[in-house]
This record gives structure tokens, C-alpha cells and sequence, in this order.
């Protein structure tokens, strides 16, 4: 194992002005020694991992980083900034810079030493002799641990300048949300800290367990734990953190949760096996709050165990919301938790349709009637390999509506809502009330779980609370509501949907290709194109006769169209796009040709006013040129792969080739349009491209 710095990684007279600069020059020095195999493809995931969120720090620390397919091991890059770099920190720019790269694949022990340069971040004397350090090999080994850092100097002989003030610049001078986490964490706990609320015991101190945890996993999660270890030292807090790291993380021991007063989630991603904190008193905010005060979360914590409020914190607590925006709005949230259930349900569509199509494949389109195979069959007899096959599927489609169901309520309560979710997607496929009915006892099942866990319970049941009290009281509330009051009118929803595009399967049926490719392209894999997908689905589930099938081939069919059609843009008007987005062409080729719609998202979401119409041009014309060829198809997923299975395949082909010819004609054309405007004037000497490109 290679040093993960080295003086070539090191450039104590940084000099860009801005953080995309500094991370480029950084991950030069990577690239020149080999570490990174490609410069533009990295700072791709750099850019990516910082749009999730800055990645400065109180202190003057600016640490981007991500893990990427373009290292090839483990590599830290520091560079030393005079006029200092705007990473996103509250306190201004950032003079310490640390680039991170880690593989794809990165392994634990690599991993443990970067949480560790994370920790040693939290450190003053560590941060004060970078700052100090006159040499890149001195620079590098003090990273590495080689060497000690010496003490702090005191404040009259440190330089003038912006370093030095913050390294000398009194504790007592910041409030504690605003000053460094590691200065905080220092101060006498009479003055920084609040007095205890309450302490449950005279005799030991308040207990405090927390989880910290990241997108990457490497930088804010460890440092995170750091400062509220120190923090918790200062307040004379018992408080033991539970790092949910890259490098995998050891649970907390049970009775020491058992034993904690409160509990603090400092995150971004959601905290795993989260229900072993049930009933505590509980402080939930960003990881980056567990960076620049956790002091202050203490307080809170000490507050909420005072008044026993054992509620998490307004607008997180589920698996989707604890990694969303505070702020997000309701209709944001609803469409997280709705495709929350799609995206577990996908697998089982894939799988059992594939199942049944090869079925269909190996026996014949009778092969539905055949008897069970275990009343009857034969190892030497190719029926009965394709009716196994064909029941196999079955089973697995019968799955759909309730796991679709039961993890929309495992994205809006967690856990909890797992049991009455499936009973309530269950009853949706008893009562025939379809997709519709697995959305409705999904979004059901999460709200009444929601509502139990809002009832004030006594301390002895908030144990049993998850596992026996909510899954029994949510259960019967949902079945009584399915079988009872409201599943009746969705299943008549849902059928005079059902017949109302049924109907449209013979005179109309080019039509209904036009409505179904308009759909499928819409949103490029969101609710609509899903509504589509799950119609299309449950046609061939449930009676796969030739209108079924068509419509089926047709939902196929335009979905394929706006990712092949992002990739033919960019081969042939490369020029267009940027670097990135021609890199996502080429993996739109293979996304786009295995049935992959959301391929087409990285350009819509970067240009949503030209690729989402030209889209939905594309699927049209193919959706109603697979209805007017008479396609059909028996698998639901699949792509071209499947292309044997689809009735006049060659026509099929042809129809797909069409709505991506569409597609990616509108998209140059429309692209070129806003990039030369016939009616604007030339551009001025020195302009830019790009200022050309923004103006238009």
C-alpha cells in the first residue's frame, strides 16, 4: 500500500480563487502520479458529492471529496491557500484544503486512516501547525502522522493575517454555534455551555448516545463524532458516538442505548437500524450541525430528556425525510415516498415478468393453462421446465401491489409501517382495487403509523412499542379502512380506468400508444411514466389477451426512447453538451437499450425546457407506431433483449428507431437555437462561449 500523501501531493502557495480551480489543481497532482485515471470524469464526482452539500467547514477548512470509479486507491491532496477559497463555511473562506479520493471499492483500512486525518481536523494543534509548516514533505508527514504537531503558539507571536486570527482569536469571543467546532468543544463548560436541564441521577452523569453519518461516508461522518466526543468531555456529558462510516460501523452496545438519556442523529444519509433509539428523547439535524455545535445540541438534548419529549425533530424521523431538506416541501415528499415503494417493486417486475415471458418462450402461450407442477411434472419434458417457469413468475408478480404498498409506508414511518403496508397492499389485491389501491393503502398505513407514534406513551411500553403495540393497532386500522370504507370505490376507480384505456385498444389504439408514449416521457421514470408502467403491467398479470399485449409493447417501446435519444445527441452534436453529459451519453446507449427511461434524467435535469418536450415528441410517435404495427410483448422488462418475444419484431425495431430519430433531432435543433440565436446580435470581442450560451 502506497502513502496515501506524499510532498507531490502537497502545494503550500495555493493560488485559485475558487473551489473548482483548487479541486482541479489538486487533482492534477493526483492524476500526474497515476491516482487518477481521469481528470474531468473525477471532478464530475467531486462536483456531484458537493452539490449534495458544501463541504467547508467552520475553521477554515474546505475538505471536497467523493468516492469515484476513477481512482485507483486511496489519495489525499492538501493545499495551503493565502487568500483563502469559498467552500460553502458560515465563517468565510477556507485556508486549508484537503482533497479526498477514494475508489469505488475502497477497502476498510484505507478508509479507518482517512477518518482518521477527519478526526484530527477537530484538533487546533494539528489545524495551527499546517498553518505554520514550511516545507511539502514536513506538510505531508504531519498528515500522515509521521510527526507530532507541536503546540500552539501563543497569540502575540503568531503572524498577522486571516490564519492566525482564527487560530488566536479568544473562545469567549464567538457564541458556540458560530465559533470552530474543535475551539467549543475546548471551552470551560460554566460559559459555553448551559447548565444541565436535569441529570436522571444524582450520582452519574448525563448519557448522551449519537450516530453520525454522510453521503460519502469519510470526512464529515468522523469529524461529526470527533467534536461531539469533545464537546461531551467539555459539558461533562457521558456521550458515545456511533460513526456510520464508509468502512462499515460497529454497533452501539444495546444496554448502553438502553442506558442513554437522549439521543443525537447527526446525518445526511438515513441512520441505519434506526428503531433501536425508539422512545428516546431525540435531537435530529444535519451532520454539519454535529461539526459546528455540538454544544448546543447537548443543550438541546438535555432539554427535551427535562420536558420527556421522546419526539424526533419537526419534519425528519423517516427513511425518506432524514435525507431530504428540512424545508421540502409536501408534494416533494409524497413523490419521494411514492417512488420509494415503485423502486422496491421494480425488482419483482423484472424478475417474475421475465419469468412468465420465458414461459410464454419455452411452452407456448397455453402454457398459463398447465397444472400445477406440483401435481405433475417431468424432468425430460420442455413443458414442464416452462410452466415451473411460469409459476415461478406468477408467484413473484403477485408480490407487486403489496410491496409496492408496504415500502410507501416504510419511506414515510420507517419500519413500523412495514406490516400494516402489506396487509393493506394484500387487501388492494384481494378487494381488486390494483395499483391504485396499493398507492392509497401505502400512503394509509404511513400516515396512521405516523399518528401512533405521536401518542405519548409510559416508558415501560415505548420498548414494545415497534414491535408489537404499532403493527397490531395500524394493522386493524388499515384492514378496517381496505375492506370496509374505502377500498370498495378505488377498486371501482381502478377498473373503470382499466376499461376506459381498454376501450381505447381497438379503434383507438393508436391513440392510446400517443397518450401511453406521452406518459412514459413525461417525467422519465417518475409517477406518470410509473402509472403507465403499472398499468401496462397489470394488463398482462391479470388477463394477457392481445389488446394487453400491445399495450405492453408500446409502453416498452417509448420508454426506451429518451435515453437512446440523449446518446445519439451527443454523438453526432457532441459539441452541444459538455464533457460530462457526452461521458452519460455513452452509458445512455446501454441504459436506454435495457428499458432504462431515468438514463434521460442527468439531461433533463440540466436542460428540463428542451429534452423533456422533445421526449415526449419521441415517445408519441413511437408509442403510436408500436400500436399501429400490431406489436405485442409478454415481457415487462428487458428492452431490446427481449426483442424475440415481441410480435413483428422488425417493425418493432423500426417504431423505437423512429421516436429516437425524434427525440434527438428536436434536442440538437432546439440546443442549437439557443446557442445561436438567428435574431441576437454577434458576440462582443472576449465574450465567451458560455456567456454567448447564458444570455441566449
Amino acid at each position: 500500500m502506497s502513502q496515501m500523501i506524499t510532498a507531490d501531493l502537497v502545494d503550500l502557495d495555493l493560488a485559485a480563487p475558487t473551489k473548482q480551480e483548487a479541486t482541479r489543481s489538486l487533482a492534477t497532482r493526483m492524476a500526474g502520479l497515476g491516482r487518477v485515471t481521469d481528470l474531468d470524469g473525477f471532478l464530475a464526482d467531486v462536483a456531484a458529492r458537493e452539490a449534495q452539500m458544501p463541504t467547508g467547514l467552520e475553521g477554515g477548512i474546505g475538505i471536497p471529496h467523493c468516492r469515484s470509479a476513477h481512482v485507483t486507491e486511496p489519495t489525499l491532496a492538501f493545499g495551503r491557500s493565502a487568500s483563502g477559497v469559498d467552500f460553502g463555511a458560515t465563517d468565510g473562506p477556507a485556508d486549508l484544503i484537503f482533497l479526498i479520493a477514494a475508489p469505488a471499492g475502497a477497502d476498510d483500512a484505507h478508509l479507518t486512516i482517512l477518518s482518521g486525518l477527519a478526526r484530527q481536523l477537530m484538533n487546533t494543534a494539528f489545524t495551527d501547525a499546517l498553518r505554520a509548516v514550511g516545507d511539502p514533505e514536513s506538510a505531508a508527514a504531519l498528515i500522515r502522522g509521521d510527526e507530532v504537531p507541536a503546540p500552539a503558539p501563543a497569540p502575540a507571536s503568531v503572524p498577522e493575517g486571516e490564519a492566525a486570527a482564527r487560530a488566536s482569536a479568544p473562545e469567549a469571543a464567538q457564541a458556540p454555534e458560530a465559533a470552530p467546532a474543535a475551539v467549543a468543544a475546548r471551552a470551560p463548560a460554566p460559559e459555553a455551555a448551559p447548565a444541565p436541564a436535569a441529570v436522571p441521577d444524582a450520582g452519574r452523569p448525563f448519557r448522551i448516545v449519537a450516530v453520525t453519518s454522510c453521503p460519502t461516508g469519510i470526512a464529515h461522518t468522523y469529524m461529526a463524532a470527533e467534536a461531539l466526543e469533545q464537546a461531551g468531555e467539555g459539558a461533562s456529558v457521558q456521550l458515545t458516538v456511533e460513526p456510520q462510516g464508509s468502512s462499515g460501523f460497529t454497533r452501539l452496545d444495546p444496554a448502553v442505548i438502553a442506558a442513554a438519556d437522549a439521543v443525537i442523529f447527526a446525518h445526511d444519509v438515513p441512520v441505519r437500524d434506526r428503531e433501536r433509539f425508539a422512545g428516546k428523547p431525540t435531537v435530529d439535524v444535519g451532520v454539519k450541525a454535529g461539526i459546528s455545535r455540538p454544544l448546543e445540541l447537548i443543550a438541546e438534548a438535555r432539554d427535551k430528556a427535562a420536558r420527556g419529549d421522546v419526539s424526533a425533530a419537526p419534519g425528519k424521523g423517516t427513511p425518506v425525510e432524514e435525507s431530504g431538506e428540512a424545508d421540502e416541501s409536501y408534494g416533494a415528499k409524497l413523490r419521494t415516498w411514492l417512488m420509494s415503494g415503485v423502486s422496491y417493486m421494480v425488482p419483482f417486475v423484472a424478475a417474475g415478468g421475465l419469468l412468465i415471458a420465458l414461459g410464454f418462450a419455452i411452452g407456448g402461450y397455453g402454457i398459463d393453462k398447465a397444472p400445477s407442477v406440483l401435481e405433475h411434472f417431468a424432468w425430460g419434458d420442455h413443458t414442464s421446465w416452462a410452466a415451473l417457469l411460469f409459476q415461478i413468475g406468477g408467484l413473484a408478480f403477485a408480490f407487486l401491489i403489496p410491496v409496492l404498498a408496504g415500502y410507501i409506508a416504510y419511506g414515510m414511518a420507517d419500519r413500523p409501517g412495514l406490516v400494516p403496508g402489506f396487509v393493506g397492499g394484500s387487501i388492494a389485491v384481494t378487494i381488486k382495487a390494483g395499483f391504485l389501491g396499493g398507492l392509497v393503502a401505502g400512503l394509509l398505513a404511513g400516515a396512521v403509523v405516523l399518528a401512533i407514534q405521536r401518542v405519548r406513551v409510559p416508558a415501560a411500553l415505548r420498548g414494545i412499542m415497534p414491535v408489537v403495540v404499532i403493527p397490531l393497532i395500524s394493522s386493524i386500522v388499515v384492514g378496517f379502512l381496505m375492506f370496509l370504507v374505502i377500498g370498495e370505490p378505488i377498486a371501482e376507480l381502478q377498473s373503470a380506468l382499466t376499461d376506459w384505456l381498454g376501450s381505447m385498444s381497438g379503434t383507438n389504439a393508436v391513440v392510446l400508444g400517443v397518450v401511453l408514449g406521452l406518459m412514459m416521457c413525461f417525467d422519465l421514470g417518475g409517477p406518470l411514466n410509473k402509472v403507465a408502467y403499472a398499468f401496462a403491467i397489470g394488463g398482462i398479470a391479470d388477463n394477457p389477451n392481445d389488446g394487453n399485449l400491445k399495450v405492453m409493447a408500446a409502453v416498452m417501446a417509448a420508454g426506451m426512447v429518451p435515453p437512446l435519444a440523449m446518446a445519439l445527441a451527443t454523438t453526432v452534436r457532441g459539441g452541444l453538451f459538455t464533457r460530462t453529459e457526452r461521458e452519460n451519453g455513452k452509458a445512455a446507449w446501454v441504459l436506454g437499450a435495457s428499458f432504462i427511461t431515468e438514463g434521460a434524467i442527468p439531461f433533463a435535469a440540466a436542460d428540463p425546457l428542451r429534452v423533456i418536450p422533445a421526449s415526449m415528441a419521441g415517445g408519441a410517435v413511437t408509442g403510436a407506431l408500436s400500436m399501429a404495427f400490431a406489436n405485442t410483448l409478454r415481457a415487462p422488462h428487458g428492452g431490446v433483449f427481449v426483442a424475440p418475444l415481441v410480435g413483428n419484431p422488425l417493425l418493432y425495431l423500426v417504431a423505437v428507431a423512429a421516436g429516437v430519430v425524434v427525440t434527438a433531432g428536436l434536442v440538437v435543433l432546439l440546443k442549437g437555437i439557443r446557442r445561436k440565436p438567428a435574431s441576437a446580435p454577434g458576440p462582443r470581442a472576449g465574450d465567451t462561449e458560455q456567456q454567448v450560451t447564458v444570455a441566449a
